[in-house]
C-alpha cells in the first residue's frame, strides 16, 4: 500500500515454515483463509516448507492426520510442490514455478521440501533417544553438498580438484570472517528506537483539536450521498440527527466522535485502517461508516470523499479470526508507521482470542527486537449483564503487560476523550509517526447510545486528550467522600449520588490507566482534604480489572501513615461476570451501594487476622 502496488506485483511474499507447525498451528489455517480477502490480500505467498519429517521429538504420524503437512493448504487450492531437498537444481525449479504461478495469478503457492534436520532440535539435544533408527540413516547419509558434488563430478562439469578448491574458499571465507568478528571492539547497546519514546507519553500530549471549518466539513460529508443513492429507511433519524450537531453546537456522540477523528486524521494526510468483525456497521449498529444501498446493496463509505488530496480511510470487515488477523494488523503497523492501524474486537472478550499475538509481538516487541508499532486495540468491555463472554476485555491482563513504558492502556468516559486520543496517536512527533507505541482502549458498549455520554462540539475544536477527568460539579471543601473510578461505571456513580444528594462526595476518573498519571493524580489529592475518604470503585470483582495495578500506584501518592484506599467492587471471582442478568443487577447495585456506604467498623477478631496476615 505504501508503494501503491495495487496489483500486488513488486513485493514477493515468503514465509518459511516448518512441517509439524505448516500442519498442527491453528493460525496457518486462518492466515491461508485471509489470502484472498479484501483488506488482506497479498497477490499470493509463497510457502516454503522445510520439511524435515520431525518436529523435535514428534514422528509426521504423530504430529498431523493427513498424508502430508500441506494438506491444510488444499482449503484454499494453493498448487503444492513436492522437491526433493537432496536435489538443489529441481528446488531451485520448484521456486521458479512457484514465483511464475505467484505472478501470473495473485494466489498463494506451497513448495514442501522434503529433507532431514541432521542435529538435534537445539545444541543440546541428542535425537538418537526418541528417534534411534532414523538419526542412524541420517549419519550415515551424505550432505546435500558432498551428493551434487558428486553428481557434478560424474556428469563431467566439475574435476574432484575444482570441487576441493571451492570447499577450500568457501571454508577461507568463513574464517576471515570469524577472526574478524574476534577482533571487533564494537559493543552492542539499545537504542531508543521511537523517536518520541519517553517523553512522547504522558506528560507529554499534543494539541489535537481541529477547527471549526473542517469539523463542519467532516460532518456534511458524513451526511452526503451520491445521487440515486437509496438510504436504509431506519438510517434516515441517523444521518438527519448527524446533519444537525454542527449547527446545533452537538451533542455529539461516540460514533459520531470516531468517525470525526478518522476524518480530521485524513484530511491532514494521515491515512487511517480500521479492520474487524463487522467493524463497518459496528458491532452494536452505532458506526455505519459503509452505508449499503437499500435496493442495489451497492457500498457508500463517506471518508473516501472528504476531498480529493485526502489520505486513503479503509475500513473491513475481517474474517472470523483474532489470531491471524490481529497479528495481520500488528504487521501492517509495522511496515507503515505513517497509517493509523486499528484492530477491533468483536467483543473485548474475544481478543482471548489473539493472545500470543498481545504477549510476543504488541506488548513487547520494541524491547526484544527494538520493533516500534502504533497499533490500537479497540476492546468493547463493560458490565451490561451479557454474561460471562460478553463482558469483560480483561484489564487486568493487559495492565500485568505494562512496564517501561511499552504500550497505552485509556479507558474514556466521553466521545470527545476518544476523538483527542486516537489523534494523540498519530499527531505526535516530528515526521507524523505520532506516538510509536501500542494503545489499547477499552471502548463502551451501553454508553454508545447513553443520553449523558456525550460531548459539545466545542470539546473537539479545543483542548487536547486528559489523563484524569476531575469532579467538576463537586466542591472540593466539602467533600468528605472521594471516589476514583474508570470507565462507564462513572454514570451509575453520578446517577447514584444525585439520586441520594450526595454532595459531600466527589468522583475522579481515570481515563488513561497506563502509563499511570502520578502527577495528575497526585494534584487531584491535593486539591481534597485530607479527611476524606478514598475509594477505588469498579464494576470488575477483585481479582479482575484495574483495582490491584491501581492500589500499587495509588497509595504510594499519600503521606505515610496517611489514609489507605478502601474497595468497592464485585469480591474475587473464577468467571468475570454472572451468567444470569438479575443477578448482574444485584451485583451491580451492591457494588455502588459499597461505593455511597462508609464500611463497617471491623470486628477485633476480623483486625487480628489482618494483622496476622501481614506479620506472614
Amino acid at each position: 500500500d505504501r508503494l501503491g502496488d495495487t496489483e500486488r506485483k513488486r513485493v514477493i511474499p515468503v514465509l518459511v515454515h516448518g512441517d509439524a507447525a505448516f500442519a498442527g498451528q491453528g493460525v496457518v489455517a486462518e492466515t491461508l483463509n485471509l489470502s484472498q480477502l479484501e483488506g488482506y490480500r497479498t497477490g499470493g505467498t509463497i510457502h516454503l516448507i522445510i520439511n524435515n519429517q520431525i518436529g523435535f521429538t514428534t514422528l509426521p504420524e504423530e504430529a498431523r492426520s493427513s498424508p502430508y503437512s500441506t494438506d491444510v493448504a488444499r482449503t484454499v487450492q494453493a498448487p503444492i510442490i513436492h522437491v526433493n531437498g537432496d536435489d538443489p537444481e529441481a528446488a531451485i525449479r520448484a521456486v521458479e514455478i512457484a514465483f511464475d504461478y505467484r505472478q501470473q495469478f495473485s494466489k498463494d503457492v506451497v513448495i514442501d521440501m522434503f529433507c532431514y534436520r541432521r542435529y538435534g532440535h537445539n545444541e543440546a539435544d541428542d535425537p538418537s533417544y526418541t528417534q534411534p533408527l532414523l538419526y542412524r540413516k541420517i549419519k550415515s547419509h551424505a550432505s546435500v553438498a558432498v551428493l551434487y558434488a558428486e553428481r557434478l563430478v560424474r556428469e563431467g562439469l566439475l574435476g574432484r580438484e575444482d570441487v576441493e578448491l571451492m570447499r577450500q574458499k568457501a571454508s577461507g571465507r568463513l574464517d576471515v570472517a570469524f577472526q574478524e568478528a574476534q577482533t571487533r571492539a564494537e559493543r552492542f547497546e539499545i537504542q531508543e528506537i521511537s523517536p518520541v519514546a519517553d517523553e512522547a507519553l504522558p506528560p507529554y500530549c499534543p494539541r489535537t483539536a481541529v477547527d471549526q471549518a473542517a469539523l463542519a466539513r467532516i460532518v456534511d460529508s458524513l451526511t452526503a450521498f451520491p445521487d440515486g443513492f437509496r438510504l436504509h429507511p431506519k438510517l434516515r433519524v441517523f444521518v438527519e440527527r448527524r446533519r444537525e450537531v454542527v449547527p446545533s453546537g452537538g451533542p455529539i456522540d461516540w460514533a459520531l466522535g470516531e468517525a470525526i477523528a478518522f476524518g480530521s486524521l485524513v484530511l491532514e494526510g494521515t491515512p487511517v485502517r480500521l479492520s474487524g468483525q463487522d467493524s463497518g456497521r459496528g458491532t452494536f449498529s452505532q458506526r455505519h461508516l459503509v452505508y449499503c444501498d437499500y435496493e442495489s446493496g451497492h457500498p457508500h463509505v463517506p471518508l473516501k470523499h472528504l476531498s480529493e488530496t485526502q489520505a486513503r480511510f479503509d475500513v473491513f470487515d475481517s474474517s472470523l479470526s483474532e489470531y491471524a488477523v490481529l497479528g495481520f494488523e500488528f504487521g501492517y503497523s509495522v511496515a507503515d508507521p505513517l497509517t493509523l492501524v486499528i484492530w477491533e474486537a468483536q467483543f473485548g472478550d474475544f481478543a482471548n482470542g489473539g493472545q500470543i499475538m498481545i504477549d510476543q509481538f504488541i506488548s513487547c516487541a520494541e524491547a526484544k527486537w527494538g520493533q516500534p508499532s502504533g497499533l490500537v486495540l479497540l476492546l468493547p468491555h463493560g458490565y451490561e449483564g451479557q454474561g460471562p463472554e460478553h463482558s469483560s476485555a480483561r484489564i487486568e491482563r493487559f495492565l500485568t503487560l505494562c512496564a517501561g513504558r511499552n504500550m497505552q492502556v485509556a479507558n474514556c468516559t466521553t466521545p470527545a476523550q476518544y476523538f483527542h486520543l486516537l489523534r494523540r496517536q498519530m499527531c505526535g512527533g516530528p515526521d507524523r509517526r505520532g506516538v510509536r507505541k501500542p494503545l489499547v482502549i477499552f471502548t463502551p458498549k451501553s454508553l454508545l447510545r447513553h443520553p449523558r455520554a456525550i460531548s459539545e462540539a466545542a470539546e473537539f475544536t479545543r483542548g487536547r486528550f486528559q489523563e484524569v477527568l476531575d469532579d467538576g460539579l463537586a466542591e472540593p471543601p466539602g467533600v468528605s467522600r472521594l471516589l476514583f473510578c474508570s470507565g462507564k461505571i462513572y454514570y451509575d456513580l453520578v446517577a447514584a449520588r444525585e439520586e441520594r444528594e450526595a454532595q459531600q462526595v466527589a468522583i475522579v476518573r481515570l481515563e488513561q490507566l497506563y502509563p499511570f498519571p502520578e502527577q495528575e493524580v497526585a494534584e487531584i489529592l491535593q486539591r481534597y482534604p485530607q479527611t476524606a475518604e478514598l475509594v477505588w470503585v469498579q464494576e470488575e470483582p477483585r481479582n479482575m480489572g484495574p483495582w490491584r495495578f491501581v492500589r500499587e500506584r495509588l497509595q504510594p501518592l499519600l503521606a505515610p501513615g496517611d489514609r489507605s484506599i478502601r474497595y468497592a467492587g464485585r469480591p474475587e471471582s473464577a468467571s468475570p461476570a454472572a451468567g444470569s442478568h438479575k443477578r448482574h443487577l444485584m451485583e451491580q447495585a451492591a457494588v455502588i451501594e459499597a461505593a455511597y456506604t462508609p464500611p463497617a467498623i471491623p470486628s477485633r477478631s476480623a483486625v487480628r487476622l489482618v494483622a496476622k496476615r501481614k506479620a506472614n
